[in-house]
């Protein structure tokens, strides 16, 4: 793939930071999760830029597709990175992750890339109730600084799960309160799923200001 898809985005042209999202497997760039996170963080000064994999360009045109293959989501993300390293001003940081997949797939290129930091919310650490089939090889050895913004009882990966991870040096987690793969949390919790995405949103905010220092 050498073009980059059509772009989605918010906030400041002159932000210090510029952060790509791609989506998860399963719903778009602008779906409500992405929607209300982006403007969160695009309200904080950050300029946000979400894309689409092809095989979810190709959903919106009536056509049903699996998600496409790993090295067809590398090459997106390359793409992606290439075309805003174009027009970024000089000054610029820029950011990569996403939303499960997306952030996983971003996790993998980060480094070769060359980003300036990972974001990744609610990583698939494993598929849902198969906890012996990790997507881990890759991240203790990750050197980009990065954020996992995740929800305490997801699926894809738990609190208890995740402490017994290996993982880089350079990462951070930042838990959420009962939440789940969307970081929605039970009523009984006492939480709800606004409170749970600006606390997200406020995480990542503050973590590449952090990067900033």
């Amino acid at each position: 793939m050498s073009d980059a898809p059509a772009l989605l985005v918010s906030g400041p042209v002159e932000a210090d930071w510029t952060l790509a999202l791609a989506h998860g497997a399963g719903a778009a760039m602008d779906s409500p999760f992405l929607n209300d996170f982006s403007g969160l963080v695009s309200a904080e000064g950050v300029r946000v830029v979400r894309f689409e994999f092809p095989y979810m360009a190709a959903r919106r045109e009536g056509r049903r597709r699996p998600p496409d293959r790993e090295p067809v989501l590398r090459a997106t993300w390359a793409a992606v990175v290439a075309a805003l390293r174009a027009e970024l001003p000089d000054r610029a940081r820029l950011a990569i992750g996403g939303k499960s997949m997306g952030g996983r797939i971003a996790s993998m290129v980060a480094d070769e890339i060359g980003a300036d930091a990972l974001v990744c919310l609610g990583y698939p650490f494993h598929p849902p109730r198969q906890p012996t089939r990790l997507r881990t090889s890759h991240l203790p050895e990750l050197r980009v600084p990065a954020l996992i913004v995740q929800g305490e009882r997801d699926p894809f990966g738990t609190r208890e799960e995740v402490a017994h991870y290996a993982l880089s040096p350079s990462t951070r987690l930042h838990w959420l309160c009962d939440g789940d793969h969307s970081f929605e949390p039970r009523r009984r919790s006492g939480r709800d799923g606004a409170a749970n995405l600006a606390e997200a949103a406020q995480a990542v905010v503050g973590f590449l200001r952090s990067q900033s220092a």
